[in-house]
């Protein structure tokens, strides 16, 4: 739509038609573009999607091996275990 409106696209015009920010019709038009595969300076909404999936998978990660160091130190009956089990490397 944008594009075919004119050579040189007026968001601000086009942001205040459609009556939302023209920052946020810029994003979408960039985001739009990267999905499309016409921009290679952002990831693709899929690409998004994926790398929220695996920070989350990451994060549960991090803290089930938490859990785990701190059982394994209470099982061996360690005290200087557990406070190594709680500090972040």
């Amino acid at each position: 739509m944008y594009r075919t409106a004119e050579p040189k696209p007026v968001i601000r015009r086009m942001a205040e038609e459609l009556g939302v920010h023209h920052e946020a019709l810029r994003n979408w038009i960039r985001q739009a573009e990267a999905d499309a595969g016409e921009r290679n300076d952002m990831l693709t909404t899929e690409e998004k999607d994926e790398l929220a999936q695996l920070r989350r998978e990451v994060r549960e990660l991090r803290r089930a091996n938490e859990v785990l160091r701190t059982a394994s130190a209470f099982f061996r009956g360690s005290t200087s275990s557990l406070k190594w089990a709680g500090e972040s490397k």
